[in-house]
């Protein structure tokens, strides 16, 4: 397996008993306890929230938190898929960091969420000496049908108000870069889901033609980790 960008911490397995009000899991644990997890993804969660599936469970211990238990993974018939968003932009940060994505290499400071406007925050400021500073959103993509990984999975009026904030930024001199993490292995190529949110597939491939990047790397999977995987084609 290739380097790990995010280790597990202990993992707790279960099998889903059903997703619902978008960031609750019920779960019946292997020991037989039932639980409600945190569920950390805003979408809909196509393709990897079938009931019956096994899934993987962190634990906080911190004071005062409602669910100690957060839905990290989720095993499913092509692929097991990392479900919590939050680890897309980790993945991101540190893949950068160690040199491992060429295409954002030879920058020396990195900033995270960083505001472009007074509704705008983008995830990564990138800068470095004789260069345009590079700004970077990333995006988990978990919806994989025939091959392709799509983005969205259900209408994103914040993810088109990104996009519009690169291009604009873009125009200013900034290098702009939409960065998709596929969170599973079963994906040879990226794309908008024109058919899920039309308004963002038209949007991201107007701001492309105007100069935004649009790049997909998928990853490598297990109970150790997540490593990065290999850079996948984005057709948009």
């Amino acid at each position: 397996m290739n380097e790990l960008l995010v280790s597990w911490p202990p993992l707790t397995r279960g099998t889903l008993l059903r997703r619902y009000k978008r960031f609750m899991a019920d779960v019946m644990l292997d020991d037989g306890a039932a639980v409600t997890a945190h569920c950390p993804n805003s979408g809909r969660m196509l393709s990897c929230s079938e009931p019956g599936r096994p899934v993987h469970l962190s634990t906080s211990d911190r004071p005062g938190r409602k669910f100690p238990y957060t839905w990290e993974m989720i095993e499913m018939p092509g692929s097991p898929v990392v479900v919590n968003t939050m680890r897309a932009n980790q993945i991101a940060r540190s893949a950068i960091e160690r040199g491992l994505l060429p295409e954002l290499s030879g920058y020396t400071s990195i900033r995270q969420e960083v505001r472009t406007s007074d509704r705008s925050r983008i995830d990564l400021l990138l800068t470095g000496e004789h260069r345009p500073p590079c700004l970077v959103e990333v995006k988990s993509s978990t919806l994989v049908e025939d091959g392709t990984a799509m983005f969205p999975d259900a209408v994103t009026e914040r993810g088109l108000k990104h996009v519009w904030e690169l291009e604009l930024m873009c125009r200013k001199g900034y290098r702009g870069v939409m960065l998709f993490i596929i969170q599973r292995m079963d994906a040879r190529s990226l794309t908008p889901s024109a058919h899920i949110d039309p308004a963002y597939a038209n949007g991201l491939r107007k701001a492309w033609r105007k100069g935004l990047e649009v790049m997909a790397y998928d990853t490598v999977i297990d109970l150790a980790g997540i490593a990065l995987g290999r850079n996948v084609p984005c057709i948009v």
